[in-house]
Order: C-alpha cells, then structure tokens, then sequence
C-alpha cells in the first residue's frame, strides 16, 4: 500500500501505446517532429489558447525553474508561498536557472495567498530599491502543496494584485488536472482567463512516465526561450518520446479523467480518516489527504505495510495523533485503498 506520492505509480497504458507508435522510423530531432508538433497544438486546444508557445521538459523542477528565470532578471524578486514546491522542494533550482533571483516567500492557510498578503508584500518590495532588487515574479501553485485548489475567482484576484504592479503571474500545475477535476471548470478559466501568463502543466504525477508542459499565454514572454531551455541540457535530442505522453494524456480527456479517479481515492480516504475518530488537516480538494490521525492507527497501518509520509516531516514521529500526508494516484489499487480505509477506521 502506497501511499507516499503519486509519482509512485505507472505510467498509463496510453502513454504507453502512444511511445509505442512514435518509436517508429527516423524523425528529426529536438523538437522537429510531427508528434512535437501534434503534442504543443494538443496543449493548446486543451488550453483553448491557439497563440500559447508550448514546450516540454522531463522533470517539474525544471519546468518551474526555466520558467520562473524566463520571467524573472537575476536581480529579480519571486514572490511565492511559503510551502511552495520552488521554495521547499527544488534545491534552489528556480534561484540557480535565474542566476539569483530571490524567492519572497509569503504565509497563507492552506497553501494559499491572499491578494491583501500579496499586496502588502509587492508594495514594499516596490520600495527595496536597489539593494533589495526589483519586483519580478508571482508565483503560485495550483493544487497548492496542501492539497487545496484555487477557484477562478481567486487566481483572478491575484493576478490583478500582480498585473497592477507590473508582474507577470506563473502557475506551477505540477497536480493542475487535479485542481480542474475537482473545480469542473475548464482549463481556460483557471489559467490565462483569470490573468495567468505561464503555466507549467504536470503530467508525470497524472499517468505520465516523466513529461512536462511549459505554456506561455503571450508569445511575447517567450522569446529566446528556446536558447534558455537549450542552454540548461533539457531539449532532449529525440525529444518525440517526451511530447508523445503528453500527446497521450491531452487526447480524449485522459489527463482529466485520471485526475478525477485520484481524487475519488482521495475522497474515500478522507471519510475513512473522519470516521477513525482523525482530523483532516486541510479541505480535501484534490488527490492528497493532511490529517490527523490516532497514534495506534498508524501504528496498524504501518504494521500493515502502508507507506506515507509524516507531515510535515520526521519529528512527527511518537506523537499522537500523529500528522501524515496521503496522495492517491489515478492506479492506487482499489483494495488498497479499501485496506487502508479500513485500517484508519479500526
């Protein structure tokens, strides 16, 4: 029983069957084929966004980080949450890509900023002048990093809070179908209708083997973009087996369908933790579980071989109730879940 991340689980069969097709014949490299071609009009469809430049890396940690220092100057300021994977999670990639743009890392419930936080926070960077930077950079995640989603309505807020002070907005969507799964709104509405101008859509943790798509809404903000991802080693040379899972996972709605099989685990859990006399930590919004739960409930589910994180790390341990993270993936067997339902429930 798996329960520690979703990028724990397979890659889904029409991922599969897709690398299986393009791995036919000789195509040109880097980028320079039909099903590259075939994957970014997918995005874009998928976005309702035709203009949108689109490009694929490997890994999210270098789609944040290419994009965070496209749009932001090495004297930059980024701001983000304080639990936002660019700044907990990525070895300092994003600061590294931008050759030293700071992160500005603000405080908000459940993962999430607040347009008055946000405010206040760019209006006195505005004044740091030149020993504090400039003003670059919002970054937020979308579902955040506790599993919560921001509505429309929301990152449209916060994008106004941005575009006033001149900056551009960049949505990390490393778990983003989950996000539109549970929100049922379209993938426009939550990106460039509400003011986003990058996005970094996840794939790898929604039934991808290892591919990431970078979008950006305005053209404009993607010049010489292509030199900077080439610059960094991530153009992979036969890079049609990159855009081909996301070709997959953007064709008939697989990558929304997965999301919502993972939410529904999650759902199922959630209720499971309530009834075990737990506390959910945060509103289960997406395909992860912050809870609470009773110190010999762990202990079973432990026993019982279930593996997950405490949260938010190992000094958790011995307490009772103890906090743990659960993520549910789109293949996360049913009987595990039921098991560990059952476990949580005593």
């Amino acid at each position: 029983m798996n329960f520690a991340s979703d990028n724990a689980y397979s890659a889904h069969p029409a991922v599969l069957a897709v690398l299986s097709e393009a791995n036919s014949g000789a195509v040109m490299g880097y980028g320079a084929d039909p099903v590259t071609a075939r994957a970014e009009a997918a995005i874009r469809d998928l976005l309702e966004a035709p203009d949108a430049v689109v490009r694929f890396v490997a890994t999210g940690t270098a789609a944040n980080a290419l994009v965070c220092a496209q749009l932001a100057p090495s004297w930059g300021r980024i701001y983000c949450h304080q639990d936002a994977h660019i700044e907990t999670s990525e070895c300092a990639a994003p600061e590294f890509f931008s050759h030293g743009a700071k992160l500005i890392t603000l405080p908000g419930q459940g993962g999430k900023l607040t347009p008055d936080t946000l405010a206040q926070a760019v209006h006195v960077g505005a004044g740091a002048g030149l020993n504090g930077g400039l003003n670059a950079l919002v970054s937020i995640t979308n579902a955040t990093e506790w599993g919560t989603v921001y509505t429309p309505d929301e990152v449209a807020a916060l994008a106004r809070v941005a575009h006033d002070a001149g900056l551009p907005l960049h949505m990390d969507g490393a778990r983003f179908a989950n996000a539109v799964a549970t929100l049922g709104c379209s993938a426009a509405d939550l990106t460039w209708r509400a003011g986003v101008d990058a996005l970094c859509l996840g794939g790898t943790k929604n039934g991808a083997m290892g591919a990431e798509a970078m979008v950006f809404f305005d053209p404009a903000r993607a010049e010489g973009f292509d030199y900077r991802r080439k610059q960094s080693g991530h153009v992979l040379s036969k890079n049609r087996y990159l855009s081909a899972q996301m070709l997959a996972l953007a064709t008939d709605g697989l990558w929304l369908d997965l999301a919502a099989r993972a939410n529904a685990k999650a759902q199922m859990l959630a209720q499971a933790v309530t009834e075990g006399g737990g506390q959910l930590l945060q509103a289960v919004q997406s395909n992860a579980i912050f809870a609470a739960i009773p110190k010999a409930a762990h202990d079973r589910a432990q026993a019982a071989g279930a593996l997950y994180y405490l949260w938010p790390d190992k000094s958790a341990e011995g307490l009772d109730p103890v906090p743990i993270r659960l993520v549910c993936a789109w293949d996360t067997p049913d009987a595990d879940v039921a098991g560990l339902a059952a476990i949580l429930r005593g």
